[in-house]
């Protein structure tokens, strides 16, 4: 199990998280919701090692590497110019020491183009070739940062079926999304983070308060404003 204890990160003068506790056991999946700046990508980061300046505590609580057995998929995948999706496949699988296995078997889910240039990828299928990239790995965990992004609908359920079946398998998955509906459906808890700070983790029996609270916690003066603009 990942666990994250009075985790607090700053850049300079600027509080961007704050006590934050959290824990990832094997085989659940863990939703992070919150606007624009409330930390997520910062908690993600941290997380993975991408930030080790920080205070705190983040273990695995068997002694297992966090960075070896989890793989991280960025909000924003960055490719190599002139890299094809498939040598960049190859690419991250040789930077962990690992052999590269046939492609063709998870590919034919995710259905890209390998042998063309990573930059000429659509948005969505540049989320594809970096999920790709982890699929074949097997790892342990996994920190997805708006897996959704960019994907259709066809894919987005896809991608969502999958994710199910990974945690069914064992793999601890946490992600973030601004699909509410998407968090709810497929998160067995979801935590909402606000200005750096936990305002509450949500067990699974809790979703049908979750968007209430948010509009309140988040809106509350500007929904007093819709009232009166529109009033029931």
């Amino acid at each position: 199990m990942i666990e994250i204890r009075g985790l607090r990160k700053s850049f300079g003068e600027q509080l961007v998280l704050q006590h934050i506790d959290l824990t990832l056991p094997p085989g659940r999946l863990h939703g992070l919701v919150g606007a624009n700046g409330a930390g997520k990508t910062t908690l993600l980061h941290c997380l993975y090692g991408l930030h080790p300046d920080y205070s705190g505590t983040i273990r695995e609580t068997t002694g297992l590497s966090i960075r070896q057995h989890t793989g991280l998929l960025p909000y924003g995948p960055y490719f190599y110019p002139r890299i094809t999706g498939r040598e960049y496949v190859e690419f991250c699988l040789q930077a962990r020491g690992r052999a590269v296995p046939d492609l063709a078997a998870w590919n034919y889910l995710l259905e890209l183009p390998l042998d063309q240039y990573a930059e000429e990828y659509s948005a969505g299928m540049k989320k594809k070739l970096a999920l790709l990239a982890l699929l074949v790995q097997n790892f342990r965990y996994l920190i997805l940062d708006e897996p959704f992004n960019g994907l259709d609908l066809s894919t987005n359920l896809l991608v969502m079926e999958l994710l199910r079946r990974l945690r069914d398998q064992g793999v601890g998955i946490l992600l973030t999304s601004h699909l509410l509906g998407s968090l709810t459906e497929l998160c067995d808890e979801i935590t909402v983070l606000a200005a750096g700070q936990v305002l509450r983790h949500y067990p699974a029996a809790e979703f049908v308060h979750l968007r209430t609270d948010l509009l309140d916690r988040l809106h509350q003066q500007k929904l007093a404003h819709l009232r009166e603009l529109l009033p029931a």
